[in-house]
């Protein structure tokens, strides 16, 4: 049988399936691309309007790792049939709101009957096509930023077992709301090697992905890690969600921590993030630099480790 989509059949698709990157990227000139993604859920707060804009966040998120901007959405949508319509119509406006904030629109979308809600989104972006961010390209002697902190899953999984305390919850909403759009056009103003967000593979699986694709390995400095205040105690208390365990079974074999570090930091950091922050790579000549964009622009960050030479792997120390 003949292969489907070998990518020299389609020289227009600069990003595709073949390194699994946060989203697709298709040549339509020679000045514009469009980066094409999509990304939707159950409820991680209880609020709809906030639920929407989480969501709609977490979806465009893939835009912005992919060096991009925002322009158009459509709804992803699945509601239960008895489902009040002034709950549906709080998520559809939260989505919307959100991404009018990232100066697009939402222009349409598909709904189906669900017993659980689910809601995203597709996105459409432009990029440059020789300004894409990608997976690939991290490189030994690299610094690596971060632009949201830890411990999102945890708090909300907490929260959904009745027993998050709820200041930590709003700051954990308020960093999810957070879109990753400063930070992209940031970051696109020095010259960087790799960037991805960290969302469900968490922070060692969305990592790891970078090292893979790199043919590196990334080194992290725990104690440079951030966590969202009440996200380590709820470390303590094992409230870690189910995917937490998928995802140690699928990374652990490529992954060394100090012996030192306790298991429920290492736990952590295999936690999915909800509409976490940019990794982001940059050449040391380049980590000043965007530091100081960064600082100036108000963008929260924290230099996390470095990218050192090895095989495809992550090390924490």
């Amino acid at each position: 049988m003949r292969e489907l989509f070998r990518p020299e059949d389609y020289p227009n698709l600069l990003v595709g399936l073949e390194t699994g990157d946060d989203a697709a990227v298709y040549r339509v000139s020679d000045e514009l691309a469009i980066i094409l993604t999509t990304d939707f859920f159950t409820p991680v707060v209880d609020d709809p309007y906030e639920f929407g804009a989480i969501a709609a966040a977490n979806a465009m998120s893939d835009v912005y790792a992919m060096g991009g901007e925002v322009v158009l959405a459509l709804n992803v949508c699945g509601f239960p049939s008895k489902m009040p319509p002034d709950i549906i119509i709080e998520i559809l406006r939260g989505g919307a709101e959100k991404v009018a904030e990232a100066g697009g629109v939402i222009g349409g979308g598909h709904t189906l009957d669900d017993d659980e809600p689910k809601y995203g989104l597709a996105v459409m972006g432009f990029v440059h096509p020789r300004a894409i961010a990608t997976k690939v390209g991290a490189r030994p002697g690299d610094v690596l930023f971060l632009t949201k902190p830890l411990g999102i899953g945890l708090i909300t999984t907490a929260a959904k077992g009745g027993v998050a305390d709820p200041a930590h919850l709003k700051g954990a909403v308020d960093q999810m709301l957070i879109l990753n759009r400063k930070a992209c056009q940031l970051m696109q103003q020095v010259d960087l090697h790799a960037v991805t967000d960290i969302t469900g593979f968490g922070l060692i699986g969305h990592s790891y992905e970078v090292a893979e694709l790199s043919e590196v390995t990334l080194r992290f400095y725990v104690d440079e890690l951030p966590f969202l205040d009440g996200a380590k105690g709820y470390a303590e208390a094992w409230l870690f969600p189910g995917r937490t365990a998928c995802n140690k079974d699928a990374y652990e074999p490529q992954v060394s921590f100090a012996a030192e570090i306790p298991d429920e930091v290492q736990m952590t950091l295999y936690t999915s993030e909800t509409s976490g922050g940019l990794l982001i790579c940059v050449p040391p000549e380049e980590a000043d630099r965007l530091a100081q964009l960064f600082s100036e622009e108000g963008q929260q960050y924290w230099v996390v480790g470095e990218v050192v030479e090895g095989p495809a792997a992550i090390e924490v120390v």
